[in-house]
């Protein structure tokens, strides 16, 4: 058994950093130099939500599932998400949905089972963090969780879910779709990201992120069944399902996990994330870490990066 060692799994945060997509850039401005005053002295404006950062239920929700007022960040306990860590390796296909059997699959290739995960943070490494940039290819056409992987996080009674794309959702679940305040942003090929997974997939496949299309596809009794129980506590169902799945059952969700998440990946350890201690706060930007035994650590490369100002 080798030396305890402290591994980063944070993105580094800098002013031109990668945003999602209707974020503004941070605004980091000195105010005191050490040439003039003889100390340095820096102010950051920018949303909690920029980088690598964690998600509190208010962020996504004003009732969770049973009945109280979603949590905002303070009402969380300290160690909300910190605890015994795996790190699953997931293979799933670009631009698509992580289901139950890729996380189960994942599971097994990590030596574990299902149940082993109650109480336990997550990790999720699907290669997308090696992608982070101010690129579509990270944003729009990232793979994601959907609500099947939400509810399979529920079963299967896990602390913390943390991931290393773009959000808790699949990009097409968010914002950037017919969803929310209905981006429907422009993808390559010139036409929306919505009608470019259209023509890839099949409108079956698409359903999964549009409830008119769902409904239309497949029914208003399956569309009940598979969102019933969101649209139940006023949550619109193919908005972020997987992060109300989540959080409105208390499971708490790290975004844009990074840095060396590679000499972890299929490893067990210690996971450490610590928002600042911020009232009403809906989530925070956090130092994300893993406390491994070194002679487990995966043998690769220091992450480099190589985009903006770096």
């Amino acid at each position: 058994m080798g030396k305890m060692k402290m591994v980063d799994l944070s993105h580094p945060f800098f002013g031109d950093m990668p945003l999602w997509p209707y974020f503004s850039k941070p605004e980091i401005a000195p105010m005191h130099s050490m040439a003039k005053g003889g100390v340095l002295t820096q102010t950051i404006k920018c949303t909690m939500h920029t980088g690598t950062h964690a998600d509190a239920p208010r962020h996504v929700m004003e009732y969770m599932f049973d009945g109280r007022r979603a949590l905002y960040s303070h009402e969380l306990p300290v160690d909300a998400y910190c605890g015994n860590a795996v790190c699953l390796d997931i293979r799933v296909a670009e631009w698509q949905l992580i289901m139950p059997k890729d996380l189960e699959d994942a599971v097994a290739r990590a030596g574990m089972k299902p149940s082993e995960l109650e109480g336990m943070v997550v990790c999720l490494n699907t290669g997308m963090h090696r992608k982070f940039d101010d690129s579509k290819h990270y944003y729009h056409y990232s793979l994601g969780c959907g609500i099947d992987a939400g509810k399979w996080f529920v079963q299967h009674k896990v602390k913390v879910v943390a991931m290393d794309q773009q959000a808790l959702d699949h990009p097409l679940h968010t914002s950037m779709g017919n969803n929310g305040t209905r981006m429907k942003l422009e993808g390559y090929s010139g036409k929306t990201i919505c009608d470019e997974f259209i023509e890839k997939y099949g409108i079956e496949a698409y359903a999964e992120f549009d409830k008119d299309v769902y409904i239309k596809v497949h029914g208003k009794a399956k569309y009940d069944a598979k969102f019933g129980e969101l649209e139940a506590i006023g949550c619109y169902g193919t908005w972020e399902p997987c992060h109300k799945t989540m959080l409105g059952h208390g499971i708490v969700g790290v975004e844009n996990l990074g840095g060396d998440l590679d000499k972890v990946k299929g490893k067990r350890f210690r996971f450490f994330a610590l928002p600042i201690r911020w009232h009403l706060g809906d989530g925070s930007m956090v130092r994300c870490v893993a406390e491994i035994d070194e002679d487990e650590l995966v043998p690769t490369e220091p992450r480099v990066y190589k985009y903006g100002a770096m």
